[in-house]
């Protein structure tokens, strides 16, 4: 898709000049794997309030509650997820600039995912962040905090438990296309 990754180390997270990146996108689990990264959230937290792009996908409750590493409040519910993945999803904000540049977001881009739609949503968060999406399985609560995102100084910091690590390798269209835009939000001057 035309995306050149590099993967930062240690060292890049710590010294390195975070400002070169379109946008930096966080692992799966990745607080709780990589300690470095725990050290190195204030810089990330400056790289987006200075005009960056900040994905962090899905986080487990227990290490992101202690943590807090989110710019503003927000935790992990026990056990919020989306186990179907044909359940259901309501678009909250139709005209969000995440559901519209640079593709255009809209319920087909939901078919054919698979195994689940995400996991390790949030539960409770502060108003300065937008839920995009609300997501349920069946005879369950819909559950707002599969995708949120918030102005955060110049930039944006974004917060996604869908199950991207899932859908991409198997080639998912509409999972692709909405990775994109996450990821292009620096690029959007509307």
């Amino acid at each position: 898709i035309g995306v050149h990754v590099e993967l930062l180390d240690e060292a890049a997270l710590a010294f390195g000049d975070l400002s070169k990146y379109d946008a930096i996108a966080i692992g799966i689990r990745a607080y709780e794997l990589r300690s470095d990264l725990a050290r190195a959230n204030q810089r990330l937290l400056d790289y987006a309030a200075a005009g960056g792009t900040l994905v962090v996908q899905y986080q487990r409750d227990g290490v992101w509650n202690q943590l807090k590493p989110a710019p503003y409040a927000a935790t992990i519910g026990n056990g919020l997820r989306t186990t179907d993945e044909n359940s259901p999803v309501r678009i909250l904000e139709p005209m969000h600039p995440l559901l519209n540049f640079p593709n255009t977001i809209g319920i087909e881009d939901y078919s054919g995912w698979v195994q689940e739609r995400g996991l390790y949503y949030w539960g409770t968060f502060d108003a300065k962040y937008t839920p995009v999406l609300a997501m349920k399985d069946p005879g369950e609560q819909e559950a707002l905090g599969a995708l949120v995102t918030a102005r955060h100084g110049k930039g944006v910091y974004i917060y996604t438990g869908l199950s991207f690590f899932r859908q991409l390798p198997e080639g998912v269209p509409g999972a692709y296309r909405l990775f994109v835009n996450l990821l292009s939000q620096g690029k959007n001057k509307k």
